[in-house]
């Protein structure tokens, strides 16, 4: 079957944030559901690519790029922040059309980087690596508090 990917739009966020659901709870175990609030911006954001693979018109899989400048990198580095499916359809297909057109975008963004977590489950990081990624090693993060909350803890 053909799917088809095309940029988000803002009609689409209700759906993009119930596909999600399932994706980030077993993901991130208690973490928060993806914001609709924060979908709705990246829409419309030059410094992200929210794409969408349909099949009959049907939202069937969402993929999330950020950039961000690097002067390591020699310009900017995509991160596929988000990528889930439809359980009902062929995860693998539409994976990897997102996948390529998340690779054509950051590409189109003048990124020279795309980053992605590692993936635990041994099935997705092949996906990866059969599209050229590799170890670069561990991602390293902390928690940053906004706003007040930061001005709280210091």
């Amino acid at each position: 079957m053909d799917y088809q990917v095309r940029a988000a739009r803002i009609t689409d966020i209700d759906r993009l944030v119930a596909l999600c659901a399932e994706a980030t709870s077993k993901a991130a175990g208690d973490a928060p559901l993806v914001a609709p609030d924060l979908l709705r911006q990246l829409v419309y954001l030059p410094q992200a690519s929210v794409l969408v693979a349909e099949s009959r018109r049907t939202v069937i899989g969402v993929a999330v790029l950020a950039l961000r400048p690097s002067v390591r990198a020699g310009g900017f580095v995509g991160t596929v922040d988000l990528l889930a499916s439809d359980p009902e359809h062929d995860v693998d297909a539409v994976v990897d059309v997102l996948i390529e057109e998340v690779l054509r975008s950051a590409k189109n963004k003048g990124c020279t980087t795309v980053e992605v977590a590692r993936p635990t489950d041994p099935a997705e990081r092949a996906r990866w690596e059969r599209r050229g990624f590799g170890d670069g090693g561990p991602l390293l993060s902390r928690p940053v508090a906004a706003g007040r909350a930061a001005a709280r803890t210091s």
